[in-house]
């Protein structure tokens, strides 16, 4: 019999042995199996791979080729290259010990010189992708659909001022749903890449919105028609490739869902550096989201503050993550959704095993900023620092401000006959800083 091919034969599956290791391929915080309140870190984390970062990028950027050749890709034809690609696939993901992966159509599935022919390609590689993933317990965390590649969808794609642009990309999303419910995905994302406008001399913005919602709404009736449940996902950012995308960030996000009447069916995809690009923090972004019960699912990754555009690097900020667990676990959790790895390697990085460690450090990083967070939430220091600074809210006139029972005639006779100037309390910042370190530093 056969031996099945290895495409990562000196790499065996990464095993957990604590903080005290030295074994770089090794997981040193990440513990799959560990229980945490009745639950796994597994279950917990939800740790997801990008498949077009980890297995469809090349090292290439604006100024070079790609750096990067992969021993799999090779084949007959461009299907049976993607069988193939897909076949390490999902080794790596077994291997990191990752039990969700990510995709966008034309990242599984080559395109072909018609819709027919890349429906044809994408049916194919689905049926593969079912085969393995039943094979494996690997699921699908989200599913969507590349509408900005192609030099089709150069003036956008549901937001394009041509009709027959919009239709085109309808009937792509329309397979990518497709697919997604076929492959069991507990998600569907929507990202605007080229969603905005280059100048507004040439832009109607408010007919681009208008159809850009029109879509939306046409993509929550046609879920419904199949029966698909999964999530709906906008993944917010503000600019590049567009100088500005209609999904700038979080806070606009909302707006534009309650204004065309979407806000019901959902919730946010967020980048780490996405929120950089935007001028926010990464946990800036979730406690906007939370606070409108909006959160869904993150993009784990990281940008370069002394660099102006995309580098989605993989994140082992212990500092930031810290910070942005701690708000997602005060909000519930991310349901549905997970921590994605949508995070490249570096141009240098070239050899299959640097793909391992990435993610290695990604989800170690991440599952010691999930134990953390616990603790500060559990210590509940910080929790009872900021209830007592809003205190004056939940008693008096301050509970009838928040109930909206006070009016400025009442508030007005009170400060004038009873309150008079208030006295300033410090915030304490530079306390809480130094509070924050005791967590991460000992």
């Amino acid at each position: 019999m056969k031996k099945p091919t290895t495409h990562f034969p000196k790499i065996k599956s990464i095993a957990y042995e604590g903080p005290g290791s030295a074994n770089a391929l090794a997981f040193r915080h990440y513990n799959p199996v560990e229980l945490v309140d009745g639950k796994t870190m597994e279950q917990h984390m939800r740790f997801s791979v990008a498949y077009w970062h980890a297995f469809r990028g090349t090292g290439s950027d604006p100024f070079g080729l790609g750096t990067i050749v992969r021993p799999w890709e090779k084949g007959k034809d461009a299907v049976s290259v993607a069988k193939v690609r897909m076949d390490a696939a999902f080794e790596f993901f077994q291997k990191i010990r990752a039990p969700f992966y990510c995709f966008h159509d034309r990242d599984i599935a080559p395109e072909g010189a018609t819709l027919a022919q890349s429906n044809k390609n994408l049916a194919a590689i689905v049926a593969h992708a079912k085969s393995l993933q039943k094979a494996t317990g690997v699921k699908l965390l989200w599913g969507t659909a590349n509408l900005f590649s192609n030099p089709r969808y150069m003036c956008g794609a549901s937001t394009n001022p041509d009709a027959h642009v919009f239709a085109y990309a309808a009937a792509q999303v329309k397979s990518a749903i497709d697919a997604t419910k076929e492959l069991g995905g507990e998600n569907y994302v929507f990202w605007g890449g080229r969603e905005g406008y280059e100048t507004l001399l040439n832009t109607n913005l408010k007919r681009e919105q208008d159809h850009l919602a029109a879509f939306l709404h046409l993509a929550v009736d046609y879920a419904k028609s199949i029966g698909f449940k999964g999530q709906f996902l906008i993944e917010p950012k503000p600019k590049e490739p567009t100088k500005h995308q209609y999904d700038f960030d979080v806070a606009s996000g909302i707006a534009f869902l309650r204004t065309y009447g979407l806000e019901k069916y959902f919730k946010f995809n967020i980048e780490t550096n996405h929120a950089t690009l935007a001028g926010h923090t990464f946990q800036h972004e979730i406690e906007v989201a939370a606070s409108q019960h909006m959160l869904g699912s993150i993009d784990a990754n990281a940008g370069d503050e002394l660099l102006g555009w995309d580098t989605d690097q993989f994140n082992t900020n212990v500092k930031e993550l810290t910070l942005a667990m701690t708000s997602i676990l005060k909000a519930g959790g991310l349901g549905t959704g997970g921590f994605n790895f949508d995070a490249k390697l570096r141009r240098p990085s070239i050899d299959p095993e640097d793909l391992f460690h990435a993610h290695i450090g990604g989800m170690d990083a991440y599952a010691l900023a999930f134990k953390l967070a616990r603790r500060i939430i559990a210590d509940g220091k910080f929790d009872s620092f900021v209830a007592d600074r809003y205190a004056s809210f939940d008693t008096g006139f301050g509970q009838d401000i928040a109930s909206g029972k006070a009016n400025f005639k009442s508030l007005e006779k009170l400060v004038l006959t009873k309150l008079g100037e208030p006295t300033p309390r410090s915030g304490k910042q530079e306390y809480l800083e130094n509070l924050l370190n005791t967590y991460l530093h000992g």
